[in-house]
């Protein structure tokens, strides 16, 4: 079992940043990919950011390009998501999520465990 939880949101004016920071136990964290998805409400969760193993790989959505990084130390089993430039439409409860496997990925489907989710609200 992995357990993952969320901190860092909260309410911030557009064109200010976030930084999340989502901390996980229960095995060895440097062994899997880890991933940051959002739900706005009403909508469906979508993919924002993913890692690999050693944080060599990263990948991004396209509306978040340029604007969020994602990072990892493995050493304090932790993962964040830097936020700059937000926009109202980025108003979401944002979800770290982690899988079973060392490489990158993008789909809801792919991960295996999930924390329970920070709020970010974005005023205009």
């Amino acid at each position: 079992q992995v357990q993952l939880v969320e901190s860092g949101g909260g309410l911030v004016q557009a064109g200010g940043s976030l930084s999340l920071s989502c901390v996980a136990s229960g095995r060895t964290f440097s062994s899997f990919a880890m991933g940051w998805f959002r739900q706005a409400p009403g909508k469906e969760r979508e993919f924002v950011a993913t890692i690999n193993w050693s944080g060599s790989i990263t990948y991004y959505a396209d509306f978040v390009k340029g604007r969020f990084t994602i990072s990892r130390d493995n050493a304090k089993n932790r993962v964040y998501l830097q936020m700059n430039s937000l926009k109202p439409e980025d108003t979401a409860v944002y979800y770290c999520a982690a899988r079973l496997f060392q490489n990158i990925a993008a789909m809801t489907n792919e991960y295996h465990y999930w924390g329970q989710g920070t709020q970010v609200t974005v005023s205009s």
